[in-house]
Order: structure tokens, then C-alpha cells, then sequence
């Protein structure tokens, strides 16, 4: 019995080129191409209140705020992927118009299709970047963050785990808010829901 012929990967270059013709977003880490699937309302929704919030912090300083279209490029994991939201403040990604790679706040919207790989491979691959500070993973549908700070200068991560009532802090970019308000118009699941539905 022969085994199927091995599938030739994608280089970068070629995944670039690739993904400039196609209809729908496709990450890609080191020669792999994975579809981004749709996201619900309540996702879209959270991350559109954490880009405006960011946007309107930022407004008039030397950071830009961009939303899950732009590229993030990891070039110590070959890696290009779409964060749901993040922030740059790196005169060297000015001058870049289709990818960003030296971000300061990465925030990613779980989702149950990605929830694992945005905790796991993803992160690993986000803390190679040197000027990442922070990555905030946000439940879109009951009131959580996971803030992981790197300490320092050091490769260590720090969780800072926050819920209802408590303020969420940007540390990176200097700003504190309510957590609430990245629910802002947002229908949660409610807790006897979620017992019901793990």
C-alpha cells in the first residue's frame, strides 16, 4: 500500500501571495495555513468595544490600534496571525502597510473553536515577540479576562485573572477601565445557564 504523496508546505513569501487573492482570512504558522472561521455577535461586539476603548486612549500618541484584518507577523515562530485586537507603538511598524510585528497589548476574543490554541500554541508563539507586554484573553459571553504582564524585562508571565466589579488595567498603554465596559451591549450567558451548559 503507498502512502499519500506528503503535501508541499507554504514559505511565508508564498503564503503572502497566496492570501492576498483569497475571499476569507487564513493564519499561518511556520509553512501551515488554517482558515479563520466566523465569530458571534457577542465576540465582534467585545472586540469592538476593546478597540474603541484603546483607540480613544491612544488618540494623538505615537500608538495605532488595529482590529483582526491586520496581520501580526511573529518572525521568531514563521508566523503571521489576526489578532482580534492589538496595539503597536513601534516607529518600524509605521512604515508597514499590510503586517505589524512589534506589538505592545494583544487581545484575542475566545471563541470555543480557538479558545485552546489562543491559550496554547498562539501564546507561545506571541511570547517570543520582545516588545509584547501584555495578552488579554476575554470571554465574549461571561464577564472574564485572563491579563497575562510579562514582568520586566524577563520572560516571565504573570495571570492576572479579573471577573465583575474589578477595574481591568492596561499597564502597557496606561489605561484602566471598568471591565464592564468591554460588555458593553453584550447578552451574557447567565451563571445558572452556565451551570447548565458547561
Amino acid at each position: 500500500m503507498s502512502l499519500p504523496a506528503p503535501q508541499p508546505l507554504f514559505d511565508a513569501q508564498a503564503y503572502l501571495a497566496w492570501e492576498a487573492e483569497q475571499n476569507t482570512k487564513h493564519e499561518y504558522h511556520d509553512g501551515e495555513v488554517f482558515a479563520m472561521a466566523g465569530a458571534s455577535d457577542a465576540h465582534v461586539t467585545v472586540a469592538l468595544n476593546v478597540a474603541l476603548a484603546l483607540r480613544n486612549h491612544l488618540r494623538g500618541s505615537p500608538c495605532s490600534v488595529f482590529i483582526s484584518d491586520m496581520k501580526l507577523h511573529v518572525a521568531q515562530d514563521n508566523a503571521f496571525f489576526y489578532p482580534d485586537v492589538f496595539v503597536t507603538c513601534a516607529e518600524s511598524d509605521r512604515g508597514q502597510s499590510h503586517s505589524k510585528s512589534a506589538p505592545v497589548l494583544i487581545v484575542e476574543v475566545l471563541s470555543p473553536a480557538t479558545s485552546a490554541f489562543d491559550r496554547g500554541a498562539k501564546f507561545a508563539a506571541y511570547r517570543k515577540l520582545p516588545t509584547l507586554r501584555e495578552y488579554a484573553l476575554i470571554d465574549p459571553e461571561r464577564m472574564g479576562v485572563d491579563l497575562f504582564r510579562r514582568e520586566g524585562d524577563s520572560q516571565r508571565w504573570v495571570l492576572h485573572p479579573l471577573e465583575a466589579g474589578q477595574a481591568l488595567e492596561w499597564a502597557s498603554v496606561g489605561l484602566v477601565m471598568p471591565i464592564e465596559a468591554l460588555y458593553e451591549d453584550v447578552a451574557l450567558v447567565s451563571p445558572a445557564a452556565a451551570r447548565q451548559h458547561p
